[in-house]
């Protein structure tokens, strides 16, 4: 019995370790893959990140790119009982709300079989499209479009 209340006590002390060391530090034990640690986020500037930019659609930074969204999200509701994108960006709907039709490719099921409405793998929008923004880069870095997408 006190064998096992020993063991028991060693095996929470083991686990328990790593979260005395998380706490104390203020980046919340992030650190980089390089081993750079990574600071909290400025809370300040992400307030760019929350207004979309209501414009003509920004160039696709590479190929495969899902298109950006050209307007604000915050009011769309998309449940599982409802899609409120699909008010404009339907077959039926986009001729007559001037918006893009949502792409054939998201009728197709895992095997490529063509589905009548929306696959549910494709029916949460902003899973893969997000609001054009103008924030600043959260980390500084060089990336180039590539020249056959300029």
């Amino acid at each position: 019995m006190k064998s096992r209340l020993l063991i028991t006590a060693a095996l929470a002390a083991f686990l328990l370790a790593p979260c005395a060391s998380f706490a104390a530090d203020d980046t919340g034990g992030l650190a980089s893959l390089r081993g750079k640690s990574i600071s909290a986020p400025d809370v300040a500037g992400s307030d760019a990140l929350r207004k979309a930019i209501e414009t003509e659609p920004l160039d696709r930074d590479f190929t495969e790119q899902p298109p950006l969204v050209t307007h604000a999200v915050d009011e769309y509701p998309v449940t599982i009982a409802v899609n409120k994108c699909m008010d404009c960006h339907s077959w039926e709907n986009a001729r007559k709300e001037k918006a893009t039709k949502v792409s054939v490719t998201h009728f197709n099921d895992a095997n490529g079989k063509k589905l009548s409405t929306i696959s549910s793998r494709r029916y949460f929008c902003l899973q893969c499209h997000v609001p054009q923004t103008d924030a600043k880069p959260l980390i500084a870095n060089t990336y180039q479009r590539p020249a056959g997408t300029r």
